[in-house]
């Protein structure tokens, strides 16, 4: 048992967690030990599903339900073909929290509260924010630009308080966050909790390769960089040789290694050709992208996992917020979370002295 209740938010009473502390969905890092291992801590982690399989999801539920008897979360892309299909999944297996990186359907949304489960989307803008609000979602998580993955341009600093006024439900706070100060500082702006990616992926509960959480470590606070040349979209990720390769590349010479890793992505998740082009127009409908950025964006799962799980560097890709700059160690997800709520509280505790 992790440290007992020190904060008590609307995401803790609304999730039944302990401390308002999220681990985000990261694909190919956030998978059963690291889920399993937040939750028994005290915080709400949340399974990555977009590089699973219907199977492979089902299977990695259950393995997180045999380390731990706490809430728990899935994210799940809202724009998939087999996404009413997954939605079935967590209802079956009694998860507690629906995260989606992209704004689900009314009626998804509809259907998952139906079943009492909380339904978190991440937004990237106020608008947004009041969109799923009005749909029905119970909680949003919005993440600055310094955060890592996938990400705007508009600090955590701004986003925050302006999502806040646009809604009443609990907004989480992401992006730029590793401490009990970043903790304590977002409680302060409103918000019901914090989310961490980079954090939690350094950590030793991560399956994660030792060798790429050194060379996480190693980096400075200009150690990550924000480009398109991935997916067609801003992608934060750690600066490497490879990276900085791939940037100076054209999109005629990515185009051979694009193809190669999407038949090998195609193997992995056993989806046909026409599934794939159908997951495909989704995605694109979703998300408004070109086809050029479709192409792209259709082998980012081989880069991630090439980096993130077989370790290889120099043919992958390792998504990083800002905050690898400031860490140096890898805690347990316990020893982390303990730390990052007890700090919280004594600074919360240390601000009441210039109340008048």
């Amino acid at each position: 048992m992790s440290t007992e209740q020190l904060l008590r938010t609307p995401l803790s009473d609304l999730v039944g967690i302990r401390h308002p502390v999220v681990q985000t969905g990261m694909g190919w890092v956030a998978g059963p030990s690291l889920v399993g291992g937040t939750a028994n801590a005290g915080g709400l982690g949340i399974l990555a599903s977009a590089t699973m399989s219907l199977a492979e999801l089902e299977q990695a539920i259950i393995a997180v339900k045999r380390r731990t008897d706490q809430p728990f979360g899935v994210n799940l892309r809202a724009d998939a073909g087999d996404a009413p299909q997954r939605v079935d999944l967590l209802i079956e297996h009694g998860v507690k929290v629906a995260s989606f990186a992209l704004a689900p359907k009314k009626e998804l949304i509809a259907k998952l509260k139906d079943h009492g489960i909380v339904v978190m989307p991440s937004v990237g803008a106020p608008r947004h924010a009041e969109k799923v609000a009005a749909w029905g979602a119970d909680a949003v998580m919005v993440q600055g630009g310094e955060g890592g993955g996938h990400t705007g341009s508009v600090p955590t600093t701004l986003l925050l308080p302006s999502v806040l006024d646009a809604v009443d439900i609990p907004v989480v706070a992401a992006g730029g966050f590793f401490d009990g100060r970043g903790l304590a500082a977002a409680l302060s702006y409103g918000a019901a909790g914090i989310g961490m990616g980079t954090r939690f992926l350094l950590t030793k509960d991560s399956a994660v390769p030792d060798a790429v959480k050194r060379l996480y470590l190693s980096h400075d606070v200009n150690g990550t960089v924000v480009t398109d040349k991935v997916d067609g979209m801003p992608h934060r990720m750690l600066r490497t040789r490879f990276v900085e390769e791939l940037q100076e590349t054209s999109i005629l010479k990515r185009l051979g290694p694009t193809i190669r890793r999407t038949l090998k992505f195609k193997k992995l998740s056993g989806m046909s050709w026409r599934e794939l082009a159908a997951d495909g127009r989704s995605m694109k409908h979703g998300s408004g992208r070109s086809w050029a950025q479709m192409v792209l964006a259709a082998n980012t799962p081989m880069m991630l996992k090439a980096g993130l799980v077989e370790g290889d560097t120099n043919a992958g890709v390792l998504a990083a917020g800002q905050v690898v700059g400031v860490l140096d160690d890898l805690p347990t997800c316990e020893e982390l979370i303990d730390r990052v709520v007890t700090e919280a509280a004594e600074c919360l505790r240390q601000t009441q002295k210039y109340t008048l």
